[in-house]
């Protein structure tokens, strides 16, 4: 599932940059937004002449959780036990490197505009959104320099303009589950 949305979201930017670049219709249509390739993540290096999307965290989205995860209401009306959803917060650092460092400021302004307008990509207004993700919320998040400093510290490469986007609610749920036993009754035992 996380693949799946990391390479939406290149899809999604490649479409936009390219319909949006100024450049001429001769010009053959390239990626301009890339994953980075495996063989250079240690240390990483960056696609020249692209934008790089690289997850850089994965956290649990807890607040939206059920009271009781566990306990689920069937069509029937039956009441029964099952393994709780994990909702998904996905980090999203895009790297600009460019020759020309105004062509990767170019770009990346060009990335804040689209999730601007963008903020909720859902069926709706993005068509090749995977059937198993209702809508990802996108969220620009905007670290202090000592957090930047441990980023690119970690990534162990020199800093890159770059900006930095939370990509909510992907959820991973057991489709193929089978239902736990009917609960017909809940005990709370307090003990002192």
């Amino acid at each position: 599932m996380i693949s799946e949305v990391l390479l939406f979201l290149v899809e999604q930017l490649n479409a936009y940059l390219n319909s949006r670049g100024g450049w001429s219709p001769e010009q053959p249509v390239v990626d301009r937004v890339t994953l980075p390739d495996g063989e250079t993540m240690d240390p990483i290096s960056f696609k020249l002449g692209a934008l790089t999307a690289l997850l850089i965290n994965l956290e649990e989205e807890t607040t939206l959780r059920d009271a009781d995860p566990y306990r689920r209401t069937g069509v029937d009306g039956t009441v029964v036990r099952v393994e709780p959803e994990i909702r998904m917060a996905l980090y999203v650092l895009f790297v600009a490197r460019f020759k020309q460092y105004d062509e990767g400021l170019r770009y990346l302004s060009m990335v804040i505009r689209y999730f601007q307008r963008h903020r909720v990509l859902d069926h709706r207004n993005a068509p090749g959104l995977a059937p198993e993700i209702d809508k990802l919320v996108v969220e620009l998040v905007t670290l202090p320099f000592s957090e930047q400093n441990e980023v690119w510290n970690a990534l162990r490469t020199t800093y890159h303009p770059s900006v930095l986007y939370k990509v909510n609610l992907v959820v991973f749920r057991d489709d193929e589950e089978e239902a736990g036993p009917e609960i017909s009754e809940t005990v709370l035992e307090v003990t002192r």
